[in-house]
């Protein structure tokens, strides 16, 4: 095994907005949990790193397959004065990519296998969460270990997996075994870096949402991948409608082959009227705000929820985004409704239950649109801030 190895590395100036105060849990000039009031010129670049060691109770991976986050996209995208749009915790340099899998190279002797309850000896096939909680602070003893104190972040101020090596806390890897009569070869890979966007989608509609019940009406904004995989997610759980709203065709028809009932194009129909006619003036029991656009999208579910004729609905926010959504108490109160924030994937089994998921038939690869080398991630991540043609772009390694 080499000593290097390649790593695409994002860069970045640390350069503070004069509103900026330095919090509890951040590291001047090297960490911040407010990402884009800090950052500045971010730059891509392919860089030699050192082939990490696992100590007592972590695995070393040999990476194969990585996709690309938006969050990537938006660390590596500078706004009009420079700074990154990323809102959340980062810290650079670091190598990119959080959503992986790969094989078990070499485990310390406290590394355990979930599945199996006992020691990685190498050779299994994993996938890994992306948040790194500790496991003892008051919200990782509550159970929301994504709400972590000492929270770090792979990929984003930990190195992460665009690259042929990584090396995880065993607590975070999870066997993927049982997608073996489903997959084979390489797809086992694909399928494998998706557990982690997969999972994101299911906290934010399941967990956090509180899920729905068999014949409720659900809309998606967004037709990413994390509003993509919810479509899958809300229609196995027997949502009557899944309704996304999403204009760009490729994702459009994308969506309807993962589960969606109904495409909303925002740009060209009345989104309120649409759904209105859909549900026949009921509205929708769930909605996902997955377009990181909500001075653009939450006026018009808040509309929806006032005019429709279901009580008790649920908007779950899951994109990140700096903006302040424009929220109108009355419809709160008079429609009984509420709006949920939902963070990552960590906790409640979400990993164990998506990949139990994709076993029995939830293929989630037809998200994958376009398969690249580790030497093309950076000119891609830089690409999809325009380019919303693909919605899964993934490095093969």
């Amino acid at each position: 095994m080499s000593k290097t190895m390649k790593g695409v590395t994002l860069f970045a100036d640390w350069d503070p907005k004069p509103d900026f105060k330095l919090g509890p849990k951040d590291i001047e000039g090297k960490q911040t949990y407010l990402g884009s009031k800090v950052w500045r010129n971010p730059r891509i670049e392919i860089v030699e790193h050192p082939v990490p060691e696992p100590g007592p109770d972590e695995v070393l991976i040999e990476v194969k397959a990585c996709g690309i986050c938006g969050s990537d996209v938006h660390m590596a995208q500078p706004d009009e004065e420079g700074y990154i749009l990323y809102p959340g915790l980062t810290g650079f340099p670091c190598i990119l990519g959080h959503e992986f899998s790969g094989v078990v190279v070499k485990a310390g002797e406290r590394a355990f296998d979930k599945r199996t309850n006992k020691p990685f000896k190498g050779g299994e096939i994993v996938c890994a969460e992306e948040m790194m909680w500790c496991g003892q602070c008051k919200p990782c003893a509550d159970g929301y270990p994504n709400h972590c104190e000492r929270l770090n972040e792979v990929g984003f101020n930990v190195n992460g997996a665009f690259a042929k090596y990584i090396v995880m806390p065993a607590k975070l890897v999870w066997n993927l075994e049982s997608l073996k009569n489903r997959y084979s070869g390489d797809d086992i890979f694909l399928a494998g870096s998706l557990v982690e966007p997969t999972s994101v989608a299911y906290n934010a509609v399941i967990e956090r949402g509180g899920g729905i019940r068999p014949g409720d009406n659900v809309v998606v904004c967004g037709g990413g991948p994390v509003g993509i995989a919810a479509c899958a997610i809300l229609k196995r759980s027997g949502a009557a409608r899944v309704i996304l709203s999403e204009p760009q065709p490729e994702r459009a028809e994308l969506g309807k082959k993962m589960g969606a009932d109904y495409v909303i194009n925002p740009l060209k129909e009345d989104f309120v009227q649409r759904v209105l006619e859909l549900t026949d003036g009921m509205g929708a029991n769930l909605y996902l705000e997955a377009t990181g656009l909500p001075t653009v999208v939450y006026p018009q579910i808040e509309k929806v929820i006032w005019e429709g004729r279901t009580i008790n609905s649920t908007v779950v926010v899951v994109a990140r985004a700096d903006a302040k959504m424009p929220v109108t108490g009355e419809v709160l109160q008079v429609r009984r409704a509420r709006i949920i924030g939902a963070q990552g994937h960590s906790g409640h089994g979400t990993f164990y239950r998506v990949i139990e998921c994709m076993a029995d038939g939830m293929d989630m690869t037809p998200m994958i649109t376009k398969k690249i080398t580790l030497d093309e991630v950076p000119q891609n991540i830089i690409n999809l801030r325009t380019d919303r043609k693909e919605c899964k772009i993934t490095c093969v390694m």
